[in-house]
């Protein structure tokens, strides 16, 4: 039986983690200082998710590979440049801020509208995939309400194998506590698929790939779509990067049971 999937992969840029990442006030609420300075990065958990859609597309001859991404054109422009070179896709882009602090319902529904703009996009052929988290905002909300305004109810979180049966139906394992997995089994697509970190190595890459994608994609990022993220109620009191806090005392000779008791009363404290 031949299965083709219309495999869309949610995902954006964030910045490098070895930068230091300093929230400040902004006219429109918190911002990240220097933040169109930061070096950027594709969103490390869309990463697994592209990599997995593009070689499930490899295996199923006729998928197609769409990745629809909410973030600066001239930053994605130059994350585009690398992440191009690892797989092969088609570049769907809606212009707009990338910030964690953006509201996630305003997130979900602008890439919701913009996946709903894909020419030849088949939604009962479509595998709705992206991180599970996210880098810059780590609620885990963003694909639940994309499949949900997308009317797509088969949802998957923490998904780290997909197996396509013969039959066509999708056997998805999923994260669970304690190290192990929880096996479900859907008819088919649609279905949404937020992934962990999947079995997957990054691939190498590969200028033919890079060149090919850039063709095509250079045109979509010209062409990109101012994003209204403007709707959102969604305000913060205060944002702050978490203090850390160290103490140490040196103490010889005291019994094993005295200090548990210790840290048992600090804990608490």
């Amino acid at each position: 039986m031949s299965n083709e999937f219309h495999i869309v992969v949610c995902g954006s840029i964030v910045p490098d983690p070895l930068q230091t990442l300093a929230p400040q006030d902004g006219p429109n609420g918190p911002v990240l200082q220097n933040e169109m300075m930061l070096p950027a990065v594709l969103d490390p958990w869309a990463g697994h998710a592209l990599f997995e859609a593009a070689d499930l597309a490899a295996k199923n001859p006729g998928s197609q590979v769409w990745l629809v991404s909410l973030g600066p054109k001239a930053k994605l422009q130059q994350v585009m440049m690398s992440v191009s070179q690892k797989a092969p896709f088609q570049l769907v882009v809606a212009d707009g801020s990338a910030s964690g602090f953006e509201d996630s319902f305003e997130t979900a529904k602008t890439l919701a509208d913009t996946i709903d703009g894909i020419a030849g996009l088949d939604k009962s052929k479509m595998l709705l995939f992206g991180g599970w988290q996210s880098a810059s905002r780590g609620s885990g909300a963003v694909m639940q309400m994309v499949g949900e305004l997308l009317g797509v109810t088969e949802q998957f979180q923490g998904v780290d194998k997909l197996t396509v049966e013969g039959d066509g139906s999708l056997e998805v394992l999923e994260r669970v506590e304690g190290g192990a997995y929880q096996k479900s089994v859907v008819d088919g697509a649609p279905a949404v698929l937020g992934w962990a970190t999947g079995e997957l190595p990054e691939p190498p890459n590969n200028p033919q790939i890079g060149m090919q994608n850039m063709q095509k994609n250079m045109p979509a990022l010209q062409q990109a779509k101012p994003a209204d993220l403007s709707g959102t109620s969604l305000s913060f009191a205060s944002v702050e990067v978490p203090q850390q806090r160290r103490e140490t005392r040196v103490v010889k000779d005291v019994p094993v049971e005295e200090m548990a008791k210790e840290i048992v009363e600090w804990i608490k404290g």
